[in-house]
């Protein structure tokens, strides 16, 4: 298979939990075109699917992904906040269910952009972020430069745009940029671990949590979601499971729900 038809996204379906696997062995991972383009169409697929109750993404052979393939610098810079880059990352950012992305190695430029878009970050020891356009002579993309600042601060923020300097994983976790740091041997078993008791809870929970927590809820909003908890029973089952000491038996599901 040559290097082109081997650069793919790859999707690996285990229970509740879709894995979204980045591969591009000849370039540590880098999203090519087409892998941009993919992604927001695997994303609407596993949306749609009410079997899937969490996503996980990650990279091939022990690197997240090390940026887009400057080979094509070209059609990713013709559109500006517009790429189909900052496409990608909006449709992952705006996924209705918990993501998660699961960091080894490289995860710079264009990786960088996906794992911020996740909910989580969970990396192991060995990972390393960076945010490198200065470097390039390049302007991150406005969305993806607001994303950044959300979640790290502006002064962090600054740093990784200002120096385009990779950090190492201890960093990355001091400010914000993972949410946990594990020895490589651990993380496989973490990942598994935490995406298995995310679609174990309550969908209606984590669903409406999500939407609030990312403000893409106003008020008519909050009150369907409240509606959903008297209308679909899920509260006196989790309710009746306490007392019982038993696991709930949640059945909400997110397929045709309001937008």
């Amino acid at each position: 298979m040559d290097a082109v038809t081997d650069a793919k996204l790859a999707v690996e379906v285990a229970g509740a939990v879709a894995t979204v696997v980045i591969r591009n062995p000849t370039r540590r991972n880098a999203m090519t075109p087409a892998m941009w383009r993919q992604l927001p169409v695997l994303l609407d697929g596993l949306e749609a699917d009410p079997a899937v109750r969490a996503l996980v993404l990650t990279g091939a052979d022990g690197t997240f992904c090390a940026g887009a393939d400057l080979g094509d610098l070209d059609e990713l810079l013709a559109a500006g906040d517009g790429s189909i880059a900052v496409a990608a990352e909006e449709r992952l950012a705006s996924f209705a269910k918990p993501t998660i992305a699961a960091v080894r190695g490289a995860c710079v430029g264009g990786g960088c952009q996906l794992a911020v878009a996740c909910d989580l970050r969970i990396a192991a020891a060995d990972a390393r972020f960076g945010v490198p356009p200065a470097r390039l002579g390049l302007v991150y993309p406005t969305p993806t430069t607001r994303r950044l600042v959300r979640l790290v601060g502006p002064a962090a923020a600054k740093h990784l745009l200002f120096t385009g300097e990779l950090i190492d994983a201890d960093r990355a976790l001091r400010i914000g940029l993972a949410d946990e740091l594990l020895p490589g041997a651990d993380l496989a078993a973490r990942i598994d671990g935490l995406s298995g008791a995310i679609a174990e809870r309550s969908q209606l929970s984590v669903v409406a949590a999500k939407e609030i927590i990312d403000d893409r809820a106003d008020d008519d909003r909050a009150a369907w979601w409240h509606g959903q908890v008297r209308a679909s029973g899920e509260a006196g089952e989790g309710v009746a499971a306490f007392h019982e000491r038993r696991q709930p038996r949640f059945r909400w599901t997110s397929q045709g729900s309001a937008t």
